[in-house]
């Protein structure tokens, strides 16, 4: 559609008030931890590619683009070069990004040094593949981030994106960065630069942790209620953040975007099974129940549940092994955040009182802490099954080697008779080391009297750690050296 570039440009004008010469003002003073990854790539790329800011609604993707025009203005980089456009705006929407991009010219002419461009919810834009393509082969004087809800949507973008674009995979809000966020003044934890460090305390320094860690158990609870989005982790009331949850995020996305970049006219039926998986949270997926519960087709379902992944509202996990077993095999689904099962479901503080519930919303904060620690080390994400039908809940595989997760966050220690698959996946693939996730503070390091396995296998070594304790610290890795980046 032909928009005037004046209008145009009065709506840029307003995303950019850098070109008047005015500074961001609404802009927060924390960081995620992708900001130094986003930040790198736009000021020393290792390659000449874009940057995808991928993840779901409301997760912090502006603020970040809007950090990183910040930062580079503070740095130099003249306010004409820099352009930031969010075509979730009508009038972007219509006009389109060239039209756009000769509006912010025609006011702005370009002074020496790179451009960068920022593009918001760039699933907007018609062809962003192949227009970020083309940007990325013949304009190597661009620097482009675009963020989108909803990508890769399909197939053929991602073959158009190989070697154009770096991904950078957003998950919620880690527990670290909520108490950042925060604000919340805590006693100083150890720091841990790997899990693995944890072998080589001496007992001491696990009882001293954990008597450190005592206040970080009910920030942890609440973490899990308020959910890792930032709007809803400053709201005051719990109430009032999981109405916001279910209301401003998950509804938008059901009824907005499914609509109107997927064309789902059966929202309702896909209301149904957004529940039906917010009921089975952490579980094996069992289509022909949830075909035959909310009564419909199996490729409907699978479509539905294809899309709920595409707009980063869940994880699938597959079992662990490869060929054609584990393409026949029942998927595990995981929610995008533990805090969106109560907040669908209404439950309120009522997961708290509820050992199940809570142990299954521990589980879904777990793997989204892992998740976002290692999926940049292209670790294969799965969860085991053994002969006997014993289980492992997650199991990290990278450079060839295996590291299991069990999460077992109710009130008893952790003991072996409990971990029956986590021993026999450590003894059948010699995995040297495994890791429980448990609940109590004092349920902590290595598990004693461990079975050796086979005959030159020796008994795999098992460390506890308190869930509170393990998400906290993934959170802090990813972190740069010296802690949250804040502003000045």
């Amino acid at each position: 559609m032909k928009i005037a570039k004046e209008e145009i440009s009065a709506v840029l004008a307003q995303f950019n008030p850098w070109w008047r010469g005015e500074p961001l003002t609404d802009i927060p003073g924390w960081r995620r931890a992708a900001f130094v990854e986003l930040h790198a790539w736009m000021t020393a790329p290792p390659a000449p590619r874009a940057v995808m800011l991928s993840g779901a609604r409301q997760i912090g993707k502006t603020t970040l683009m809007l950090q990183v025009a910040d930062a580079l203005l503070r740095a130099g980089v003249p306010a004409a070069n820099i352009l930031y456009a969010t075509f979730d705006h009508p009038m972007l929407k219509l006009a389109g990004i060239d039209a756009v991009i000769d509006a912010w010219r025609e006011r702005e002419p370009r002074a020496d040094g790179p451009e960068y461009l920022l593009l918001d919810e760039a699933q907007f834009i018609r062809d962003w593949a192949t227009w970020v393509k083309h940007q990325v082969d013949f304009r190597k004087n661009r620097r482009i981030a675009f963020t989108g809800s909803a990508m890769p949507l399909v197939a053929s973008d991602q073959e158009s994106g190989v070697g154009r674009w770096h991904t950078i995979r957003l998950t919620t809000l880690s527990f670290y960065e909520y108490l950042q966020i925060k604000r919340v003044q805590l006693p100083v934890l150890p720091a841990l630069p790997s899990l693995r460090d944890l072998f080589d305390w001496a007992p001491a320094d696990f009882l001293r942790t954990a008597d450190i860690a005592s206040p970080y158990v009910g920030h942890f609870h609440e973490y899990l209620l308020r959910g890792g989005f930032p709007q809803t982790a400053q709201v005051e009331s719990i109430t009032q953040a999981q109405r916001l949850l279910r209301e401003d995020i998950i509804d938008k996305v059901l009824k907005r975007d499914m609509t109107a970049l997927f064309g789902v006219r059966r929202v309702l039926d896909l209301e149904h099974t957004f529940l039906y998986l917010c009921l089975h949270d952490g579980g094996l997926l069992d289509m022909v129940d949830l075909c035959s519960n909310l009564q419909v087709k199996r490729p409907t379902a699978q479509h539905f549940i294809e899309l709920l992944e595409a707009t980063h509202l869940i994880y699938r996990l597959a079992p662990f092994g490869y060929g054609k077993d584990v393409l026949r095999a029942r998927f595990k689904i995981y929610l995008a955040d533990a805090a969106i099962a109560p907040a669908v479901m209404l439950r309120g503080k009522a997961l708290l009182e509820d050992a199940a519930a809570l142990c299954v919303a521990t589980e879904t904060a777990v793997f989204k802490h892992l998740f976002a620690r290692y999926y940049a080390q292209s670790v294969r994400f799965s969860y085991w099954r053994g002969k006997r039908d014993h289980e492992v809940d997650l199991v990290a595989e990278t450079g060839g080697e295996l590291i299991p997760f069990e999460v077992k966050y109710r009130a008893q220690h952790a003991g072996v008779r409990e971990l029956k698959g986590l021993v026999e996946l450590c003894q059948a693939k010699q995995v040297a080391r495994g890791y429980v996730v448990t609940k109590a503070l004092d349920d902590f390091g290595l598990l004693p009297g461990v079975p050796a396995g086979a005959a030159n296998a020796g008994a795999p070594q098992i460390m506890r750690v308190p869930a509170p304790l393990l998400c906290y610290w993934m959170g802090r890795m990813e972190m740069p050296v010296g802690g949250a980046s804040r502003e000045a």
